[in-house]
């Protein structure tokens, strides 16, 4: 899709450039010949700006019909777990470090002093999940870890001098 959507835009940028050259060139003709020229050219002009929109309207339907964030949707399905996470400068306060494997675990996050990322990695290279921390507003975020094991969580925002030491660990034990 994205492939298309790019094919597309050049297309549809080499008309604009086309039209463009067009009406730059037809400015150079005398004022008397451009009676019926003009005319024409205002019916045109009309008619390419409404194929335009048309276009962009349905260029833009067709490319973001889809959810934008894979393997989510618009409801919200109710969590099994709830862990309340507060990023701190330059510390994770979480309430509860260790769940079952399978459960649906929402993240309720937030900040006390500065914007924080909270990122949950799996064997350190492997993001699971990401949200922002922020003072005064919660954040919720729903995952479900299909693997035991302990999965690091980090600050992805710059907050300071010791961001890099900003750490914290949920254990994913075999589910019973």
């Amino acid at each position: 899709m994205q492939n298309l959507a790019w094919t597309l835009s050049l297309i549809s940028m080499a008309i604009v450039a086309a039209v463009f050259l067009w009406v730059v060139a037809g400015a150079s003709r005398p004022a008397e010949d451009s009676g019926v020229i003009a005319r024409s050219a205002f019916r045109w002009r009309d008619r390419l700006f409404w194929l335009a929109i048309a276009a962009g309207g349905a260029l833009s339907f067709a490319t973001l019909w889809e959810w934008p964030i894979a393997g989510h949707a618009a409801v919200v399905t109710r969590p099994d777990v709830v862990i309340r996470a507060v990023g701190h400068q330059w510390r994770w306060e979480i309430d509860r470090t260790e769940v079952e494997a399978g459960q649906l675990v929402e993240f309720e996050v937030t900040a006390t002093d500065v914007n924080h990322g909270l990122a949950i990695y799996k064997d350190k290279t492997h993001m699971i999940a990401q949200t922002q921390a922020m003072p005064g507003y919660v954040n919720r975020l729903q995952v479900r870890f299909t693997e035991p094991g302990d999965y690091e969580v980090l600050c992805l925002e710059f907050c300071g001098v010791a961001h890099h030491g900003m750490r914290a660990v949920i254990r994913v034990r075999a589910g019973s």
